[in-house]
């Protein structure tokens, strides 16, 4: 048995290194992979049926949250069915017989320039860092045209499965470097007894308050917020969507708790229920 799971990006991206990990550790199997464009194309391909289920970057410790990925959540009828923690590792890589006096340009993922800036700035300043859509596609871009003197930073997978040359192992500014990922299927069934986390977006009344309530009553209920992110409601001034993650040991005190606000709230919508990632 396996599933098509649709990302973001290539063979050899961190997507794909997720999508493994949940579905070899919850599942069983190695999911077949279905690479897309872009976060958009995610949803696209699970409701054309191109996909069954979706793994989607939602947040990074270095970087924060990838915030137009929470407007996708929250318009896309897709829940969250998990999340995946992946210890984020960069590596710059060239085709091989290059050392790092010979590159004169990098090419990688914006989130992959901001976590390795400093190696650049310190160790090869003359590098010209480029901002490209994918790092396992800078790779892969590399290796197809056999560009010399041009660099990529991703994984070492990667590196692998393109034929290139690791010059500087893990060069993340931050060693502590982790994404987290979400798991969109539907088809996945998770017994509420193991459910200890959820994905929400609320609105809130335009008055003073409002939030300190709602967070009162998750305190009074033991409910952990891990995550909150407010985003702008288009033509509604200066009035926002709450996105908010919230861990519980107890499912029936979780749902206590959605009775317990919803009637301080102009709308709410759960995003997902799934078991919390190590």
């Amino acid at each position: 048995m396996s599933k098509r799971v649709a990302i973001q990006g290539h063979f050899g991206s961190f997507h794909e290194q997720a999508a493994h990990m949940f579905y070899i550790n919850r599942c069983g199997y190695v999911p077949e992979i279905i690479e897309c464009p872009n976060f958009t194309s995610l949803y696209e391909a699970m409701e054309a049926g191109r996909s069954d289920a979706a793994v989607m970057a939602i947040e990074n410790t270095i970087s924060g949250g990838l915030i137009p990925n929470f407007e996708l959540l929250r318009k896309h009828s897709q829940k969250v069915k998990g999340e995946v923690y992946l210890p984020i590792h960069q590596n710059l890589m060239a085709l091989p017989g290059q050392k790092i006096e010979d590159i004169r340009e990098v090419r990688t993922h914006y989130m992959a320039i901001n976590q390795t800036r400093d190696f650049f700035e310190t160790n090869c300043p003359w590098i010209n860092l480029v901002e490209s859509e994918d790092t396992a596609g800078s790779a892969i871009e590399i290796s197809r045209k056999g560009l010399k003197g041009v660099g990529a930073v991703a994984s070492v997978i990667a590196a692998e499965q393109n034929g290139l040359e690791i010059l500087a192992p893990q060069i993340e500014t931050y060693k502590d470097n982790f994404t987290r990922f979400l798991v969109m299927d539907d088809a996945l069934e998770i017994p509420e007894e193991e459910i200890n986390k959820a994905s929400l977006c609320f609105t809130l009344p335009h008055k003073p308050g409002s939030l300190a309530h709602i967070l009162a009553i998750m305190s009074f209920y033991e409910i952990n917020l891990t995550r909150i992110q407010s985003l702008p409601i288009p033509g509604r001034k200066w009035q926002y969507f709450f996105y908010v993650d919230i861990k519980f040991e107890d499912y029936d005190r979780y749902r206590q708790t959605l009775s317990a606000i919803r009637p301080l709230l102009e709308d709410i919508r759960i995003l997902g229920e799934y078991v919390a990632a190590l």
